[in-house]
This record gives C-alpha cells, sequence and structure tokens, in this order.
C-alpha cells in the first residue's frame, strides 16, 4: 500500500461548471475514486482523525456515502449501517422524513441496525446543505445512540451545513 500522507487527494478532486444546473460548480469525486493512492489516502486520513475515539460503527446515507463509510468501518474495525431510501432496505425499518429547499425526503434503517447506547460515526462525501446529515443525526439518536461525530471528505463551506448540526462534532477533510 503507497504512503498516504504523499497523497493530496484534493488533487483529485475535478471541477464541472454548470451541473447540475447552470451556475453550479460541482465538486466531482469520481477522478478520486478512481486513483487508489488518493482514495486510500482519504479512508487513511477519516480513520486518523477518529482513532482512539470509542466508535461502534459507522453509518453513512446512500449512495455516494456507502463509498467511504464502508471502508472507513472496516479501518477503524467496527460494522457499518446503510442508510436508506424508502424501499430499499429488506428488513423492518424505523424512518425520518426531513425537509429539503425543494420539498421533503425520507430515510431508513433497519430497526435492528443501531441499538441504544450505541457510539455511531457518521460520513458522507459532502457537507453542502446539510439537511440529509441533519435527518441522519436525528434517525441514529432516534435510535437512542449516540453520534459521535461526522464525517466528511468534502464541505462546501460558503454554504454553512455545519450550522444545521448544532453541536455535533464535524469533520471535513478538504473543505472549500
Amino acid at each position: 500500500m503507497s504512503d498516504s500522507s504523499a497523497v493530496d487527494p484534493k488533487a483529485w478532486i475535478r471541477d464541472v461548471p454548470d451541473f447540475p444546473k447552470p451556475g453550479i460548480l460541482f465538486k466531482d469525486i469520481t477522478p478520486l475514486l478512481g486513483h487508489p493512492p488518493a482514495f486510500h489516502a482519504v479512508i487513511a486520513r477519516l480513520a486518523e482523525a477518529f482513532s482512539g475515539q470509542p466508535i461502534d460503527a459507522v453509518a453513512a446515507a446512500e449512495a455516494r456515502g456507502f463509498i467511504f463509510g464502508a471502508p472507513l468501518a472496516l479501518e477503524l474495525n467496527v460494522g457499518f449501517v446503510p442508510i436508506r431510501k424508502p424501499g430499499k432496505l429488506p428488513y423492518k425499518t424505523v424512518s425520518l422524513e426531513y425537509e429539503l429547499e425543494y420539498g421533503s425526503d425520507r430515510l431508513e434503517m433497519h430497526h435492528d441496525a443501531i441499538e441504544p447506547g450505541k457510539r455511531i460515526l457518521l460520513l458522507d462525501d459532502v457537507l453542502a446543505t446539510g439537511g440529509t446529515m441533519r435527518a441522519c443525526v436525528d434517525l441514529v439518536r432516534q435510535s437512542g445512540a449516540e453520534v459521535v461525530g461526522c464525517a466528511f471528505v468534502v464541505e462546501l463551506g460558503f454554504l454553512n451545513g455545519r450550522a444545521r448540526l448544532d453541536s455535533t462534532n464535524v469533520f471535513s477533510l478538504i473543505t472549500y
């Protein structure tokens, strides 16, 4: 495995102008995912940020959160909990509806995925306005678990999503 400290993951994030609509400068993580040393560096640095903290599981919202959440859980030697859109999980679920700028959405997880009192690290690829992560925090707390922190590969600081996460510990690897 390569030395993850020698790689700058930010160098592997591409700007895509006017996506998904005019005026948006999209931060595309696809090149980073296609470059194993950069991908490994992201996982190693996220793990380093939370090493030594008692964490029972990493939970992440679909879909891009899964890309980073599962390998981070392995690196931390803890379980992984998928948080999904409605109808995607095969067993009994708990759910939470939340508001977006343009309407509402719902997230679900298996009802037995997180036990009360467990310590959960939430992860997503990007922190933008904070709506999805806020819903994840609320869903995990609804299960009786403690949110250790919220981790992100990229934070779009100018959208102030961190403010929606109140006093939750927020860690972002790269901030724009």
